[in-house]
């Protein structure tokens, strides 16, 4: 197994996904018989349960077949702003980590890049693996829009944004860890009052707009998210979710239970930060948890789903797509089946991971089991709200932006949510969701 870190900077976002519709791709590659090795594209945090099993899947599948492994490492960035031009060319990978999402892997469909899986889903039985809200965004329909009846990705893990707590912090200044909304609010106010500002967040990268959408969450339904993530109805920009949460965001800047200073971070700032013990609060991705129960070792820690929310932001993990252009398709359909078996899912999960096929009594980390444990009811319970950039491409990078002119103050809320509204708009139209 080889792994190689990508190098070269992403090219510009207007040349990515939309501009190469008129290329067109379709057709299958030819088919090495035999091959000795597959390419494998990602993206993911090298130390994340999630990641680790992918290259525990290679080891295994080496020794079952021979072939080896070639990892190479991307950026989120390199994937999300130019995943076309990757697919399009000979030196598409064989395995390629994607986005899920309609204004990502739905583009990277419709453009005819992605292997059709359903004959390996029927083969291997994926479909009995991945359920539910976990399937949904591995399948798209001719539009491009998730949840349809094609397979073109699997998700061999899930994700979720959590609020983890520095216990010790909130013992010192004798504040309970929250279970309420109200409660919530209250140990923000008396973090402030000790001159601690309480939550970690970046506006640089995504983590305000994740905090935002999570507050719209206690306030919305699954009528909502349906209407924001598939386009059941026009969304209502001036909804209590929406106005609750931006106006939320732009309070508690200026309350200091943000530091006003988030314009200049990232998320790895805002993770460093948490590791250290500077903040009490952070909410982050469950991506996150394997480095707090390896790398946490100052203070202890405790973690739950937002208090108060009524739809929880997350979903299945990014999809493991085969590109069309592979010449290796069998072979990396066998990788995948790898990553899908009991012996890589009860890994990921002991890891830190949220696999998607464990069997829970095999996860013993009480802090993964618990995870794994929340994120099943949320997800049962079809809770997922998936996250606020899915439906369009452009707004992985007009979103944060917009949120950086709300924490820096150049935008009122009411402004934010019209250029959310004007963005979100521009970006569903370029989608050609019409066109059959």
């Amino acid at each position: 197994m080889k792994i190689r870190r990508g190098i070269g900077a992403a090219l510009a976002l207007a040349m990515s996904i939309l501009p190469l519709a008129a290329c067109g791709s379709g057709g299958d590659a030819p088919q090495e018989a035999h091959p000795s090795s597959i390419k494998i594209w990602y993206y993911e945090e090298p130390s994340s349960g999630q990641a680790r099993g992918w290259l525990k899947a290679a080891d295994i599948f080496t020794r079952q077949t021979g072939i080896k492994v070639d990892f190479e490492v991307k950026s989120f960035t390199q994937i999300a702003q130019n995943g076309s031009q990757f697919l399009n060319s000979d030196d598409a990978p064989d395995v390629m980590e994607s986005n899920r999402g309609n204004g990502s892997a739905g583009v990277l469909s419709t453009l005819q890049l992605l292997t059709d899986l359903k004959p390996y889903v029927q083969k291997y039985g994926w479909d009995k693996k991945v359920r539910g809200q976990a399937a949904a965004v591995g399948k798209y329909d001719k539009r491009g829009v998730m949840d349809g009846n094609t397979w073109y990705g699997v998700s061999s893990y899930a994700e979720m944004q959590r609020v983890y707590y520095n216990k010790d912090l909130f013992d010192k200044y004798n504040i309970p860890i929250p279970r309420t909304f109200d409660q919530f609010v209250a140990a923000l106010k008396a973090f402030k009052s000790h001159g601690v500002t309480p939550i970690a967040a970046d506006a640089q990268e995504y983590g305000v707009l994740w905090l935002w959408w999570q507050l719209a969450m206690t306030k919305a339904d699954a009528r909502f998210v349906d209407d924001w993530q598939l386009y059941k109805h026009p969304v209502n920009w001036r909804s209590k979710p929406l106005t609750f949460a931006t106006n939320t965001i732009r309070d508690w800047i200026d309350k200091g239970y943000i530091s006003k200073n988030a314009t200049g971070m990232k998320a790895e700032d805002t993770t460093t930060a948490f590791i250290k013990g500077t903040y009490p609060i952070y909410q982050t991705g469950t991506w996150n948890q394997t480095r707090f129960m390896e790398q946490v070792k100052a203070f202890d820690w405790t973690a739950s789903i937002f208090p108060g929310a009524k739809m929880v932001e997350g979903c299945a993990g990014n999809l493991l797509v085969i590109p069309q252009k592979s010449r290796r398709k069998d072979a990396a359909a066998r990788y995948i089946n790898v990553v899908l078996s009991k012996e890589v899912q009860n890994y990921i999960g002991n890891k830190g991971g949220v696999p998607v096929a464990a069997d829970t009594d095999a996860i013993t980390n009480p802090k993964s089991r618990d995870l794994v444990n929340e994120y099943t009811k949320a997800s049962d319970a079809s809770r997922m709200s998936y996250y606020p950039d899915y439906p369009a491409p452009n707004l992985t990078d007009a979103m944060p932006a917009a949120f950086q002119e709300l924490v820096n103050g150049t935008k009122s809320p009411d402004q934010v949510l019209d250029t959310l509204h004007k963005n979100y708009d521009d970006g569903v139209a370029q989608l050609d969701l019409d066109d059959d």
